[in-house]
């Protein structure tokens, strides 16, 4: 039943306080609480009643309404005997969080409202139920573990006539039944999606696309053992699967509803399958990336690599060459920079990171498995190997490579900064909407373990490279940066000490003295591009406060942060310290 025929019964007495737009909300039971957390009572779909003896001040409503949202319950419905007028500070929690509240008169029990959604919403089931228990039963012996989402989906062509697929944030097909849903429309499609999530709306999604109704559904695993829900929507928007159905699911009945929900938490156990099975990659990342930032010989990166090399490209036998992603995800509010801090960006960038770097165009085994992903802090450094060119081969009868046909050989193997976004760029931006922003930096290929530090080096500056550029979306390559970048790993031990001690040691002996923190805030000025308000509200100082470290920062070196070359030299000094 929906929410909407509750108001069109008299005899439960119940007035609707918010939540006007949310009133086609399916009900699928009823649950009585005044525990301040009822999280593992409920799975989704509730009408819950609540006699409020759970509040005790304003501050109690907000963290119990998003405790309930995040399970999915359908609406709250709080009772008037204990407090007379519903508090204001619920009726605004609900408002936040997009739950329908609704106000039980004092002479309406609770348990008339219970035996009320009993009975209707087991009247609407008795007839299909059989079928919707044995279709529930044959997905869960046929699901995931016996061949996984595509068998779903075949089931729910046969037994339900429905044509659906399983998409990536980006759009990309990761399952389907049937023909491959074109790669236009799966990004359409994602970008709807994306957006919709943004806004708050609980799904499923609608969309229209070419004349054709499609309903877009959340995957995400709530059952036991899942992990929980994130606190902000932007933390998930930019990683969560969806299950794009060819049909328009505002009018369907709840035991359709119920079936497609099933569907989603069973391919949701595949999703966490997969995820699981990169953890193997995500720690040998990781493990490469402390080596490398830490200084670590060569000889002892090129072990580590050598261990990769066959988990990231099975049976290739050489060491391959290696390319060095850098990407970041950054949130704010408006023009309040910094409004995003709260947000874990390192693991969000991580698993975006992840879904770019698959080739859209390669069949067969899931291209990711080539990619080793590591986050530290708010960026992810992707490692990806890069198979040796000897094994392409000119066909004699074709012409050699001596003809003098250079195009016929790709003289700069490997990925390539524009080509990376060109295919996600409108889905990512819908998902990442006016308060987010993806930069990406991408390496020259190096040959070796000595090569790795400036790869890194220089993914890291093509990716600043990125962030000064306009868009929500944005990436630069190898190509595009000055060769001080390139060297910077290569200056002798002594040339660095010195010009770093010449720039740096005044400042570091002022902060062990003084407790003053001038290395951070020359730090935090220079990767703002010198703006006063950007870098006062990252290190949360006044400007005035900040002007005068900046002025202690020149007096102390003799140097002038108005001039690029100091700010050059400073930044050079900074990267090689």
């Amino acid at each position: 039943m929906r929410l909407r025929a509750l108001l069109e019964t008299d005899a439960l007495g119940l007035r609707l306080l918010g939540g006007e737009d949310e009133l086609d909300r399916t009900v699928r039971g009823v649950m009585t609480t005044d525990l301040r957390d009822p999280s593992r009572y409920l799975s989704g779909g509730e009408l819950v009643l609540t006699g409020l003896a759970w509040r005790r001040d304003t501050e109690d409503s907000e963290p119990f309404v998003r405790i309930l949202a995040g399970a999915g319950v359908a609406g709250l419905a709080a009772g008037e005997a204990e407090l007379g007028d519903i508090p204001g500070d619920l009726v605004e929690a609900c408002r936040q969080h997009r739950l329908p509240l609704f106000a039980v008169n004092e002479t309406v029990a609770f348990a008339t409202i219970t035996e009320h959604v009993v009975r209707q919403v087991s009247g609407e089931r008795a007839g299909d139920l059989a079928a919707v228990v044995d279709r529930h039963r044959r997905l869960m012996t046929s699901g995931p573990a016996g061949g996984g989402p595509e068998v779903v989906l075949d089931l729910l062509t046969s037994d339900l006539d429905l044509r659906a697929w399983v998409l990536s944030p980006t759009g990309r097909q990761i399952a389907g039944a049937g023909a491959p849903l074109p790669g236009p429309l799966g990004a359409a499609l994602a970008g709807h999606h994306l957006a919709a999530t943004r806004t708050g709306r609980r799904g499923p999604h609608r969309a229209a696309v070419a004349g054709t109704t499609y309903s877009l559904f959340p995957i995400r695993n709530t059952g036991r053992g899942a992990v929980p829900a994130a606190r902000d929507v932007r933390e998930s928007v930019l990683s969560d699967w969806l299950l794009a159905v060819e049909a328009d699911a505002s009018d369907w009945p709840a035991a359709r509803l119920d079936l497609l929900q099933g569907v989603t938490q069973l391919i949701a156990v595949e999703r966490d399958r997969r995820d699981a099975a990169r953890t193997v990659r995500r720690r040998l990342a990781q493990e490469v990336l402390e080596l490398v930032q830490a200084g670590a010989a060569p000889a002892e990166i090129a072990a580590r690599l050598r261990v990769a090399a066959p988990v990231l490209l099975p049976g290739l036998g050489v060491a391959p060459q290696w390319q060095v992603v850098v990407a970041r995800v950054d949130w704010s509010s408006g023009d309040q920079v910094g409004a995003g801090d709260d947000i874990a960006s390192g693991p969000v960038a991580q698993a975006l990171l992840e879904e770019i770097l698959v080739d859209p165009a390669v069949s067969g085994p899931d291209s990711a498995d080539r990619i080793a992903v590591a986050h530290t802090g708010e960026e992810a450094i992707a490692l990806v190997p890069l198979p040796t060119p000897t094994t392409v081969a000119a066909d004699p009868g074709e012409g050699a490579a001596g003809d003098g046909d250079a195009d016929a050989l790709d003289a700069d193997p490997g990925l390539h900064a524009d080509a990376l976004l060109a295919s996600v760029r409108e889905p990512l931006s819908a998902g990442l909407a006016d308060d987010g922003r993806l930069t990406l930096g991408v390496s020259a290929a190096v040959h070796s373990a000595e090569g790795l530090r400036g790869a890194l080096e220089e993914a890291r500056h093509a990716r600043r490279v990125a962030a000064a550029r306009p868009g929500r979306v944005c990436a630069a390559g190898h190509h595009e940066l000055a060769s001080h970048v390139l060297l910077l790993p290569f200056v002798p031990d002594d040339v660095r000490r010195a010009f770093t001690a010449r720039l740096l040691d005044p400042l570091r002996d002022y902060d062990r003295r003084h407790r003053a923190e001038l290395i951070e805030t020359l730090e935090a000025f220079l990767d703002c591009d010198g703006s006063w308000t950007r870098c006062a509200a990252r290190l949360h100082l006044h400007v005035n406060t900040l002007r005068y470290r900046v002025g202690r920062i020149e007096q102390l070196t003799g140097r002038d942060l108005s001039r690029l070359e100091d700010k050059l030299d400073f930044f050079l000094a900074l990267r090689m310290s």
